[in-house]
């Protein structure tokens, strides 16, 4: 029995793609096992037809993309090889793990070009290894779209809480959420902490509700993903990229620190972590001066920390005891291992836009005696925003406040497992609320 479908805030962009005149080629990207081809999948039932072909187990069509690309007969030929009519407008093609074909990727432009009425995406995992081989894919004529693990939001529509989501979006520091239904998200936050977001363990709690499956479901994603670091680039080794992989996530929640790193040297470090941010395994946060905007501008990428592509990735390989996430309402417990500024990082991300994602920023002054920190910076319109992850009082929050009075911003974000609350320059939300910020 095929398992049921989770609804993605992606679908939405899928059927605007698809009724858009004019539309390019959509390449989707993103970390092996997200949900992409369950998305596109899910799509294809909006067409009459839908031909799906997969790289890694349809070998018999790269024969297709060698020789000169005429995509007109490349269609005739798939209709025929997959028994699919192939018909514009009434016909989704799908090409996956289309990083198996680079041809087929070179190929990708000149449906665009020259069959613009065939609705054709591709995706595929480890696909960024794959675009960098080639020296352009089609630059104006394909459409890149980003998807990484459920949300918190998604999460919710998969549990059935659509409307408890839709009164978290209705709420903010002036109108608090209604108190039962706030220690009721707070619940469900604990559990997607340790659940995360990768789709297959999503659906296995959903299905059967039970947190230790969920686990094991985890420890094979882990086995998964680590084994494809061999795949990664072939004069990198295995045991190199891992290394460093391990020395990324047992540095969470503070700045990477490459002499801490046994048995590499800064250069074969510093590749390897690009190698995993390829894979979209880590995301890097930048220490950003944050004078002024664009953020970018006062970017300083010697100073970064790395946060995993996933919370219940991620705890699962720190080992974090369950049941202090589970039984604690104070976040410093919740927060073993930084699992919570992890989670308010990828949610932040998870909540830019699928066409351009947001890098993430973190701000710290280093003086005598005054140090301070700001977990997350971001641009709200035309506003730098500090956003601190904190479970104190106002009195408790220096960096803060000496932030808001050195850039001379009008307020900041305190983050906890509190309602949403307003006081003094400081507006409060709830963790679980961090993607609405």
């Amino acid at each position: 029995m095929a398992k049921k479908y989770l609804k993605r805030c992606v679908d939405d962009e899928l059927s605007a793609w698809k009724n858009e005149n004019g539309r390019k080629v959509l390449l989707v990207r993103g970390a092996r096992q997200v949900g992409k081809s369950s998305s596109v999948v899910h799509l294809g039932g909006s067409f009459e037809h839908f031909l799906m072909v997969n790289f890694e187990r349809d070998r018999k069509a790269h024969a297709l993309f060698d020789g000169d690309f005429d995509v007109r007969d490349i269609c005739e030929k798939l209709s025929i090889l997959f028994k699919t009519p192939v018909v514009p407008g009434k016909t989704l093609l799908f090409f996956d793990e289309i990083q198996s074909c680079p041809n087929a990727i070179s190929a990708l432009r000149f449906f665009y070009e020259d069959y613009p009425e065939l609705h054709v995406i591709a995706a595929g995992s480890l696909l960024e290894f794959a675009l960098e081989e080639l020296p352009s894919f089609g630059v104006g004529r394909i459409r890149s779209i980003f998807m990484h693990p459920l949300s918190y939001r998604e999460f919710l529509w998969a549990c059935g809480e659509s409307a408890l989501w839709d009164e978290v979006c209705e709420s903010s520091p002036k109108k608090p959420l209604f108190e039962p239904f706030h220690e009721k998200c707070l619940e469900y936050l604990k559990k997607f902490l340790i659940i995360g977001g990768m789709p297959a363990v999503v659906a296995d709690y959903v299905e059967n509700g039970r947190l230790l499956n969920a686990q094991k479901i985890l420890n094979d994603l882990i086995i998964s993903l680590k084994s494809d670091f061999s795949k990664y680039k072939k004069r990198v080794s295995e045991l190199r990229i891992s290394a460093a992989f391990n020395a990324a996530v047992n540095q969470s929640g503070g700045r990477f620190n490459y002499a801490k790193v046994e048995q590499l040297n800064y250069r074969q470090i510093k590749e390897s972590l690009r190698l995993l941010q390829n894979a979209g395994l880590l995301i890097p946060v930048v220490h950003s001066s944050a004078n002024a905007l664009p953020l970018g501008g006062g970017a300083n990428f010697k100073k970064q920390k790395f946060l995993l592509l996933d919370t219940g990735i991620f705890q699962r390989i720190l080992g974090l005891e369950l049941s202090d996430v589970l039984l604690n309402n104070d976040i410093s417990l919740v927060n073993k291992g930084a699992i919570a500024e992890q989670f308010a990082g990828l949610e932040l991300l998870k909540s830019s836009s699928y066409y351009s994602p947001d890098d993430l920023y973190f701000w710290s002054r280093e003086k005598s005696q005054s140090n301070a920190e700001i977990d997350y910076v971001v641009q709200r319109k035309e506003n730098i925003v500090p956003i601190e992850i904190k479970s104190g009082s106002t009195g408790k929050m220096q960096s803060m406040f000496v932030f808001l009075n050195e850039k001379k911003t009008e307020y900041g974000v305190r983050v906890s497992l509190e309602n949403f609350a307003a006081y003094d320059r400081i507006k409060v939300y709830p963790l679980y609320a961090v993607g609405v910020i």
